[in-house]
């Protein structure tokens, strides 16, 4: 190979070197980026909340409950003060009154002026001072004439009942006695004038009425509130209560605390569904995080093997430039002997 044609294929493998250089430059920063999108995959893995479980325990409370003869007392909460030194008590009073105002069936009423009858059974109104006539009620029909005046005086109890039941001292009653087929006894029904008169004037007719709310006697449950009463309590060796002794006013009672665990089932059964939401998508979001990883892993070995391509390339190039800059060292040297000669 001569002087110039050496010196031309060492700048042609020169120029081809800085090429190889300069890729392999570029995949270097490709695969930097892609290492870049790695970490930011994986610290966003590293900063998700794993979803967890919720546990029963925190759906689940100790109640203390405690009777007082009829009644059902429900703590609520239990208070230490400072300034007198002794705990404080709420707690909710619960009983079954049997003699209270209740809702009954509707009835279909007919009206005919002043008189209201269901079926064949004419309403008869309450004033709590007048006997109805013979023949006029079939449950005062069947009463002796000494319980006549205690079943006039229950009907005035039932009146003021009523008043309380719907908030107005003033109301008027209608009152009609159904025979309890199954025990024999006589069962007051009871319809509050306001409601028959309304039904009377929407009626389409005067002898055609809406049905009309009914009101009977009937076992109701009952709660009152107390509040900040004075206690003393009793602790076993866990630390949970087993009695309380009451001040009321001069007097002490006490009384034997019973134990009582609920769980509100509907608010855990709550908390797993949105558990088992967020589980779902967490490992949704785990899975497209790790298939955006395994392709920046696939890119990074195809560069990685592009570049151990170039670096091969370079190898050789660099071993045939070491070659070509012997030939032309060796042209140099020869071309001085001659000139030298």
């Amino acid at each position: 190979m001569g002087m110039s044609a050496s010196q031309a294929r060492f700048l042609c493998l020169t120029a081809r070197k800085n090429n190889v250089e300069f890729e392999g430059q570029q995949i270097n920063q490709q695969r930097t980026t892609l290492s870049n999108e790695s970490a930011a995959y994986y610290s966003e893995l590293c900063n998700m909340a794993v979803p967890i479980p919720p546990s029963i325990d925190d759906y689940t409370k100790v109640s203390y409950t405690f009777n007082d003869g009829a009644m059902t007392n429900t703590v609520t909460s239990l208070l230490y003060k400072k300034e007198d030194a002794s705990y404080h008590v709420n707690y909710v009073q619960q009983w079954q009154d049997d003699y209270s105002i209740v809702p009954a069936s509707t009835a279909l009423v007919q009206a005919s002026g002043s008189t209201y009858t269901i079926g064949e059974s004419t309403l008869r109104k309450i004033d709590g001072t007048t006997m109805p006539a013979a023949g006029t009620d079939p449950y005062f029909d069947s009463l002796e004439s000494d319980q006549k005046s205690a079943a006039l005086k229950t009907e005035t109890y039932y009146l003021s009942l009523l008043r309380d039941h719907v908030g107005n001292n003033s109301a008027q009653f209608y009152v009609r006695y159904v025979k309890n087929t199954t025990t024999g006894n006589y069962e007051p029904y009871f319809y509050m004038e306001g409601e028959l008169e309304g039904a009377k004037r929407t009626a389409a007719t005067d002898r055609n009425l809406m049905s009309v709310a009914a009101y009977s006697i009937g076992t109701e449950t009952k709660t009152k509130e107390i509040l900040d009463q004075k206690c003393a309590i009793e602790q076993d060796a866990s630390g949970r209560y087993v009695s309380i002794t009451i001040q009321y006013d001069n007097e002490e009672k006490k009384f034997t605390l019973n134990t009582q665990t609920t769980t509100d089932e509907d608010a855990y059964n709550d908390a797993m569904n949105q558990y088992y939401y967020n589980q779902h998508e967490y490992d949704h979001k785990v899975q497209e995080i790790n298939s955006r990883l395994e392709i920046i892993q696939q890119q990074d070995k195809q560069l990685e093997l592009k570049l151990k391509q170039l670096d091969t390339e370079e190898n050789a190039i660099s071993t045939e430039m070491d070659a070509v800059k012997k030939v032309i060292s060796k042209n140099v040297d020869s071309s001085f002997k001659t000139f030298s000669a």
